[in-house]
């Protein structure tokens, strides 16, 4: 599962597995279920649903509603938005940003600005943090030995250069917040079973970053049909790596559809080559006009018959 983990408290660091065990204790006795109810009593909340903060969906972190409850806006919440705002967080985003995130109200301030600083000296520039910031709201709770060894991590198990794991994780800021067990699972599926060399999965991750993330299942369907049907070679996948980003179902129909009008040519040196880009990319009306060089009724008329 490829959900963020938050840590189970401002002041702790634990492991995601600990995380996940955790029952939580409540601070206050709940007379109610709902965090609703409170906002009447609590001018924290009240400000906090101003912002645009859906309570609802901060009931369902655990101990979330309980640290609101015990924080003050002035005192507490304050300095944190400033923060946030400083770090780039749009005024128009803090609220879904707290929904997602709330557990960085309850945060150590100091704590926070050490991890921005850490991101700065490994040269992520302000905008590029900003972006990552927004893109995975957990990002800042994490220690700044953790988001070391996790550039560590990606930078060792794939060989890249400092440069291009910077640009990978901000592409996809997940990869630093997420559990890394799926990721070396997958780059392991890639090598060993799919039989990619190790410069052509860095090339792979490096151009679709998703694929440290996606299915394995779906990963091993899409390239068995890819190369063991379609007869497509490695080094033409590691060009056009996004086809795996894209549903097997799709490929399965234009490719059958091809085959059935003799145009399924994926070699480059061949005159009607067709390229991977564009067998998954283009919308139906421009795949079957340019590619198919046939009409939509006909492309529809066909897939009645799968």
């Amino acid at each position: 599962d490829w959900d963020d983990i938050p840590p189970s408290s401002a002041l702790e660091e634990i492991s995601e597995e600990e995380a996940v065990k955790i029952i939580a204790k409540p601070i206050l006795p709940f007379q109610s279920s709902t965090l609703r109810d409170y906002v009447d009593h609590s001018e924290t909340l009240t400000k906090l649903v101003h912002l645009g903060v859906d309570l609802s969906q901060v009931e369902k972190h655990q101990k979330a509603g309980q640290l609101l409850l015990t924080l003050d806006f002035e005192k507490d919440i304050r300095k944190i938005l400033l923060f946030l705002k400083d770090v780039g967080v749009e005024d128009n985003q803090l609220g879904s940003f707290l929904t997602k995130n709330p557990y960085i109200l309850g945060e150590d301030l100091e704590a926070l600005e050490t991890r921005v600083a850490y991101l700065k000296s490994k040269k992520f520039g302000k905008a590029e943090i900003a972006q990552m910031v927004s893109r995975a709201p957990y990002l800042l709770l994490f220690s700044v030995e953790r988001l070391d060894n996790r550039l560590g991590f990606f930078k060792n198990e794939l060989g890249l250069s400092v440069t291009k794991t910077k640009d990978l994780v901000i592409r996809l800021p997940r990869l630093l917040t997420g559990k890394l067990e799926p990721v070396k699972e997958n780059i392991q599926v890639c090598q060993v079973e799919l039989g990619f060399q190790r410069n052509e999965i860095q090339h792979i991750v490096f151009k679709t970053p998703k694929i440290l993330t996606s299915s394995k299942k779906r990963l091993r369907k899409t390239f068995d049909y890819l190369h063991n049907v379609m007869g497509i070679p490695h080094d033409l996948l590691t060009r056009f790596p996004q086809v795996f980003n894209s549903k097997l179902l799709r490929i399965r129909e234009r490719h059958l559809f091809l085959k059935f009008l003799g145009r399924a040519q994926y070699d480059p040196a061949q005159p009607s080559y067709i390229s991977l880009q564009q067998l998954v990319s283009l919308p139906d009306e421009v795949f079957c006009t340019e590619l198919a060089k046939a009409s939509m009724q006909d492309f529809e008329k066909f897939l009645k018959t799968l």
